[in-house]
């Protein structure tokens, strides 16, 4: 095993775990929308990829160093990082070699195993550390008998397997969904396409139709001038009269295009780019009363987009304060809460879109303080947080592990600027434990979990962790949520409504609560998340 075949075996890997990744996705015990496990272990090695497709001739040395490399800044979610963990070994137990036989694989097998458990502050049965832990056990026996490099690669696959189908036993979340654990599925996976690369059989994803959309658009591959209205509109106005929106709608069309208007009885709800925004709003008044209005200038938005684009090295912000807030969340309402608490930094991401290691050392690196809190909101980015705070040594990073948007809102209203940094981490961390978490999403599948008969469409109620309810009314759910909330005596409840909500149903929402918990007081507030309709928190 040479430099271009390890990285063949890479190449290999990524192709088969990119095939099979939906099928690891599904292995979700929530069948909520939420199919990260597969997703993420396939963009984690991608990166590792394209890196070593830059590559000419690398020693064994090289290839393992740049996979390594690449997929620790590319980890998404906790099957990533640890999968970036488990390669971190390969490079550490290949460093200086320029081939390896089936001795150096299972030693890189287990530096990795080492490397992965060490990260993980509980590790459990039945997940992928389980899963490599008995598969480098089994190479490193095999390897003091036969140590052809596709011998001990064969067993340690074979091996991954046996301990794969026991997964399902040795975790009770997977045992009562009867499915087996999605990263120990990925491990195997992973495993097949590099056992198929050494024995000349290249998995070779198959090749999409047009091409493949970039995970991120590049706004250099048009001019700034080539933007035709400049101006992207946004307005809610309340309807006073009798005047009909379609006659809005036609005046609005001739003023500019990419338009989006929206009308109930009680408001109408306007986006449009346009280069008059001001002739925009002025005949929107009259219709009614304005009563939100944003106004942003997309060709300057386009001249920073490719400005950031052009740089070639990050750029460490100089601490101008002690403190600074790093938070993850998505949607326009929760960013301006976290703003709002004195974030510096908002990463988009959460649900189905975790956040590159990466993506977020960025953020932390462009804060202007000695010290950055970071705030995941999602228990599937505290690790990927985690692995960002010692790639930026010029600032202090102290990961604060939110695992929900409330938990991250709670927790930083505890943070106190006059304390020190001990002080604040342990307030803030203390914190999490006081605000309950409840979501209502949908089901992504049929389902059948701890007694509740789930099916595509349903919506989905989480109370805390665990799977509260299952209905087709979303009004029946919020009125079980509300009772739930009354029973344990929570005095404040605020209410986060998504993207698809509309006001009107926003608002009947938050009376519901009022009504059956006479005792707290309720806020509404415009998330603007996407996937999960309503975010609420209890204290």
């Amino acid at each position: 095993m040479d430099g271009a075949a390890f990285r063949r075996m890479i190449l290999s890997a990524a192709a088969s775990i990119e095939i099979h990744k939906q099928q690891i996705n599904e292995l979700n015990v929530f069948p909520v929308p939420d199919g990260d496990t597969g997703t993420n272990m396939s963009m984690t090695i991608q990166t590792a990829c394209a890196d070593l497709r830059k590559l000419d001739n690398p020693t064994l040395t090289a290839a393992a160093d740049a996979t390594s490399s690449a997929m620790l800044r590319g980890a998404r979610g906790n099957s990533g990082v640890i999968l970036s963990l488990l390669f971190r070994g390969f490079a550490k137990a290949l460093k200086g070699k320029t081939e390896g036989n089936g001795a150096d694989l299972a030693a890189a097998l287990n530096a990795g195993v080492d490397a992965a458990y060490k990260a993980v502050m509980k590790p459990a049965e039945g997940t992928i550390l389980t899963v490599s832990r008995i598969s480098g056990k089994v190479a490193a026996v095999e390897a003091e008998a036969n140590y052809e490099v596709d011998h001990v690669l064969e067993c340690a696959l074979s091996a991954a397997k046996t301990a794969l189908a026991e997964t399902v036993h040795q975790n009770p979340v997977l045992e009562k969904a009867g499915v087996v654990d999605a990263g120990g599925m990925g491990f195997c996976v992973i495993l097949e396409g590099m056992l198929s690369s050494l024995r000349g059989e290249d998995v070779i994803a198959p090749e999409p139709g047009q091409e493949a959309p970039r995970e991120q658009a590049s706004f250099s591959e048009f001019a700034t001038e080539d933007i035709t209205f400049a101006y992207c509109t946004e307005f809610i106005i309340s309807r006073e009269g009798d005047k009909d929106p379609e006659t809005l709608r036609t005046f609005l069309s001739d003023l500019g295009d990419s338009l989006v208007l929206v009308d109930d009885d009680e408001i109408i709800k306007v986006h449009v780019h346009t280069n008059n925004p001001g002739k925009a709003i002025e005949e929107a008044l009259t219709y009614g009363s304005l009563m939100t209005v944003k106004i942003e200038n997309m060709r300057l938005q386009h001249t920073e987009k490719v400005l950031s684009e052009q740089e070639l090295t990050p750029k460490i912000a100089p601490p101008e304060k002690k403190y600074g807030v790093v938070a993850v969340c998505a949607g326009d309402g929760l960013a301006s809460a976290f703003r709002d608490l004195g974030a510096d930094g908002i990463i988009q991401g959460g649900q189905t879109m975790n956040p590159s290691t990466e993506d977020i050392l960025r953020e932390i690196q462009r804060t202007p303080s000695e010290v950055v809190f970071v705030f995941p909101n999602n228990k599937n980015i505290i690790m990927a947080a985690e692995q960002a705070a010692p790639l930026c040594p010029e600032k202090e990073v102290v990961v604060i592990p939110s695992k929900t948007i409330p938990q991250g809102i709670t927790a930083l209203l505890s943070f106190d600027p006059e304390a020190d940094t001990e002080v604040n981490t342990a307030a803030m961390t203390d914190a999490l434990a006081t605000v309950t978490t409840m979501q209502i999403t949908y089901a992504a599948r049929d389902s059948e979990f701890d007694g509740f008969q789930i099916r595509q469409g349903d919506y989905l109620a989480l109370y805390g962790s665990s799977l509260f309810g299952t209905d087709r009314n979303i009004e029946k759910l919020l009125g079980d949520l509300a009772i739930q909330v009354a029973q344990e005596g929570k005095e404040f409840v605020t209410i986060f409504y998504g993207q698809d909500i509309e006001p009107k149903k926003a608002k009947k929402a938050a009376s519901i609560f009022t009504k059956r918990c006479p005792n707290a007081e309720v806020n509404l507030l415009s998330g603007g998340q996407p996937v999960y309709y309503y975010l609420i928190a209890a204290e």
